[in-house]
């Protein structure tokens, strides 16, 4: 899966439909969330880990590529 870097000529529709989820849901939200929190939004089983961590790892990657940040206490949150 290619998450393109987020600059200003790349447009959130060239994400993959499940990364616009998350972003999706993570904007829905009330505030930051953790990634468990993201999963029970998305209807992931959030209490088996193998299915936990595939989520964590793309929430890491749309931060490092700065489509959303990761705030010291672990929760996630659109960028500004």
């Amino acid at each position: 899966m290619l998450i393109p870097h987020r600059t200003s000529d790349v447009e959130e529709s060239l994400l993959p439909p499940d990364c616009q989820r998350i972003l999706a849901t993570v904007r829905q939200a009330a505030g930051p969330v953790m990634a468990r929190q993201v999963g029970e939004l998305l209807g992931v089983d959030v209490s088996v880990r193998a299915k936990l961590e595939p989520l964590r790892g793309k929430l890491v990657r749309l931060v490092d590529r700065g489509w959303l940040r990761k705030l010291p206490d672990g929760r996630f949150a659109t960028r500004l």
